[in-house]
């Protein structure tokens, strides 16, 4: 008896990696081996030397073809098994483990946009839809476009026992959310690329696609982000910490440094308008959707919980925005005393 396993990676490309995945015949009772692809397809070889690795690193069923099937989630290594220059997971690994004292914990906010052809879900062929305001959060085939893909999708992740929080449509047609978390850095990026994938595929069986593209719609819309939510054990239990928190983001070249970080395009969506502060200024405030990071309201209320990194673009690599976000915030309030 066996098993099929759909290997997922992240790939070379740039600006913005892209997913791939194929599939391997396991036997019954057995992990999912090293494997290998051909590295000079996915902009990580040249062809006089492009075999890569993959390594498992996270698995979980697989919902679409059910059974024993299972989604396994890899690692690209060189082939004398160190990582790859694109494995930039292996750079969060080694942060999380020298923060995990602080018990650091991840929200992330997916947005994305469908599309059929090459316009978004719901845009007329000729013009466009009433201005956004309605679409948000909101019910009825006129302002709704594309929630059976987001439902099945939904399940899809949710069979993989990957940890979604939550889905909302967002404010242009077409447009949607899902929340992953919250989970500690490594295991959110992971969920995260794998529901990812899972969206992609999905959405497949429906004919539409789905992007991040930051900016997907030109003009006066809303962009695509990846919110990110952040704490850890003592941001939980005082709000000094949150206050310390966000006051080292801020610090010196840190704002430039993480925002650059923040997927391909950020300036198109950080404009200070639709809910973004200016992608080359940094702020933050209590409840306020204008600034780089926001606190809520209920956190200043209650003294203690978390913050929200709004610059995130929804392209953004997790693997790249929780490892700055650990580095930076955890690596100040030990400073401080607040670990």
């Amino acid at each position: 008896m066996s098993y099929k396993a759909e290997y997922i990676w992240i790939d070379g490309t740039l600006p913005t990696a892209k997913l791939r995945s194929k599939t391997k015949i396991v036997e019954t009772g057995a992990e999912p081996p090293l494997w290998g692809f051909d590295g000079s397809s996915t902009n990580q070889a040249d062809g006089r030397s492009s075999d890569c690795v993959l390594k498992p690193v996270f698995t979980c069923p697989d919902p679409l073809r059910g059974g024993a099937d299972a989604l396994v989630l890899c690692e690209v290594l060189d082939t004398d098994l160190s990582p790859h220059a694109s494995n930039t997971r292996a750079e969060l690994r080694e942060v999380a483990e020298r923060f995990a004292a602080q018990e650091p914990l991840f929200g992330i906010e997916q947005e994305y946009t469908f599309f059929r052809g090459s316009r978004p879900l719901g845009f007329p062929e000729n013009g466009f839809p009433a201005p956004q305001g309605g679409y948000y959060c909101g019910v009825g085939a006129d302002e709704i476009f594309g929630r059976e893909v987001v439902e099945a999708h939904l399940d899809n992740c949710l069979k993989a026992g990957l940890g979604l929080s939550g889905i909302n449509a967002e404010v242009m047609p077409g447009q949607w959310e899902f929340q992953v978390g919250p989970l500690g850095p490594l295991q959110v990026a992971d969920q995260l690329w794998v529901a990812r994938w899972l969206l992609y595929r999905t959405a497949e069986d429906f004919g539409v696609s789905a992007t991040l593209d930051p900016k997907p719609a030109k003009g006066d819309w809303n962009g695509a982000g990846a919110h990110t939510n952040f704490s850890t054990r003592r941001m939980r239990e005082g709000y000094e910490a949150i206050v310390a928190a966000c006051e080292a983001l801020g610090e010196g070249d840190k704002p430039l440094t993480h925002v650059r970080a923040y997927g391909a395009g950020v300036e198109s969506r950080l404009t200070g308008a639709h809910e973004t502060a200016p992608w080359d200024e940094y702020s933050y405030g209590v409840s306020d959707r204008g600034a780089s990071v926001r606190i809520p309201w209920q956190v200043e209320k209650d003294g203690k919980g978390y913050i929200e990194d709004r610059r995130p673009n929804a392209n953004v690599d997790p693997y790249v925005v929780t490892r700055l976000m650990v580095d930076t915030c955890c690596a100040a309030l030990e400073k401080a005393g607040l670990d």
